[in-house]
């Protein structure tokens, strides 16, 4: 069974920059693509970032990220493949929500618990 825990989420400053940890156990050989998806409140569920396990760790994997975020967060593999972070930099306000990371498999989609993260102005 696959579990996903997040870490890495808080307060911080518009501005700023925090890091988000997705650790995954009970990783299965069809992993497919992970990344992560926020909800703040009072709206939909919206994708972040993805990142694509499809091809070795040296070579990194394709990826991809929301409107939102282009150009200020990056996803990225860290050399266990079971862990993917995410950096945001040049945060903002309306990036106050709780992240949540998720992972594809061919058996389907697995999700963390989630992580808030807060941003002030």
């Amino acid at each position: 069974q696959v579990h996903l825990a997040e870490s890495g989420g808080g307060l911080a400053q518009t501005g700023e920059s925090l890091r988000l940890t997705c650790v995954i156990s009970g990783r299965p050989s069809t992993l497919v693509t992970m990344g992560w998806f926020r909800q703040a409140p009072g709206k939909q569920r919206e994708v972040v970032a993805w990142i694509n396990f499809d091809s070795p760790y040296s070579s990194g994997g394709a990826r991809g990220y929301g409107d939102s975020v282009k150009g200020r967060f990056t996803i990225s593999r860290e050399n266990a493949e079971n862990t993917i972070v995410l950096q945001m930099s040049s945060l903002k306000p309306e990036d106050t929500a709780v992240y949540y990371c998720y992972s594809d498999t061919q058996n389907g989609r697995d999700w963390g618990q989630g992580t808030q993260v807060t941003v002030s102005s």
